[in-house]
């Protein structure tokens, strides 16, 4: 199975995305990692659906929006309408996992739950046949350019054996201080999904930035 690549634009140039999309798209990658923050389920504030629409009108690739926010229904038809292709939402969240699940499908998108570092694999268990992805973060949510922490490498582990188990069709994606240094560790660990913010656009060329991570998560296959 090939491997993703998903430039987090937490990390990139807010005076000049549509600069940034193309670059992303000449670079090849598999999807645009856009992350929602409320300032409430995290401390920070970023954008909302009206940017998801403004990036909607300048790309096809598949949107893969994260809301780190602590009332995730509320938000499902205006992402939906904005253009979204997935919506991912924490598992650490209040209400139903299963009923906001069943929500963001009626609205025609796919769906995924992150997990945070402290929160265990297992909780997605009952979940996975219904989820399109799981995505687990290496860092705390909320802020960009932090460093990885391996300690969460046997969630994906556990995860991708419950996947087969089900035989399910469930994307690993994992979010924080992801690059070249670690896309082996997290591709050999079931990973298929690498968001990568920092590393994809801070220094150098994207492009290039983008080959070192895909060809070093390769190298695990």
């Amino acid at each position: 199975m090939a491997i993703k690549i998903a430039p987090s634009f937490l990390a990139a140039d807010f005076s000049n995305l549509e600069r940034d999309i193309r670059a992303v798209e000449d670079a090849g990658v598999d999807y645009i990692h856009l992350d929602v923050m409320d300032g409430h389920f995290v401390p920070n504030i970023s954008f909302g659906a009206i940017v998801v629409d403004a990036i909607r009108k300048h790309t096809d690739l598949f949107l893969d929006v994260h809301l780190m926010i602590t009332d995730p229904a509320s938000y499902i038809q205006p992402f939906a309408d904005a253009g979204a292709d997935l919506y991912n939402f924490h598992q650490e969240v209040e209400g139903d996992l299963g009923d906001l699940i069943g929500q963001v499908k009626a609205a025609g998108m796919k769906t995924g739950v992150t997990i945070k570092p402290a929160t265990s694999a297992e909780t997605l268990f009952p979940y996975l046949s219904d989820l399109d992805l799981a995505l687990i973060m290496s860092v705390e949510p909320g802020f960009g350019g932090q460093s990885f922490m391996p300690e969460v490498l046997p969630k994906a582990t556990a995860l991708q054996g419950e996947i087969e188990r089900l035989e399910a069709s469930t994307e690993i994606e994992i979010d924080g201080g992801i690059g070249p240094q670690n896309a082996a560790d997290v591709v050999a660990a079931g990973v298929r999904v690498l968001v990568a913010g920092s590393s994809t656009f801070k220094g150098g060329d994207v492009a290039g930035n983008v080959k070192a991570i895909r060809d070093a998560g390769l190298s695990a296959l």
